[in-house]
């Protein structure tokens, strides 16, 4: 399986994610953050907060990270490490394409620089 269609890139103004579930190669839906960054470019993370289950889509997204609404974690939209407390551990950053005016994300894949 590769990239799947998310959205189309006038579905999100910058600042602003977004909610979907994508099916894994087993066919699981995997929730993601679709996030389209301050500088209008567009990221897939996971939707669950490491710290606790808690969309991560809810919260604010600024200066490249996503904020978790209920305790307040930031994740870098590109690498997924937590930059502050109480989440420790870095949640999934997907690979995200952008053909003509459609958002496309691979679950089955992961970013490297979660490292």
């Amino acid at each position: 399986m590769s990239a799947q269609y998310v959205c189309d890139t006038g579905d999100l103004e910058p600042g602003e994610a977004m909610r979907t579930d994508i099916e894994d190669a087993d066919g699981r839906p995997v929730p993601v953050a679709v996030v389209r960054d301050n500088d209008g470019r567009y990221h897939a993370i996971s939707d669950t907060c490491s710290h606790g289950q808690v969309s991560l889509s809810d919260g604010e997204v600024e200066d490249g990270a996503i904020e978790c609404w209920l305790h307040g974690s930031s994740f870098d939209l590109r690498t997924g490490k937590p930059l502050s407390l109480p989440a420790t551990q870095p949640v999934p950053v997907y690979p995200v394409t952008v053909q003509g005016d459609s958002v496309l994300v691979d679950v089955t894949t992961t970013v490297a620089a979660n490292a």
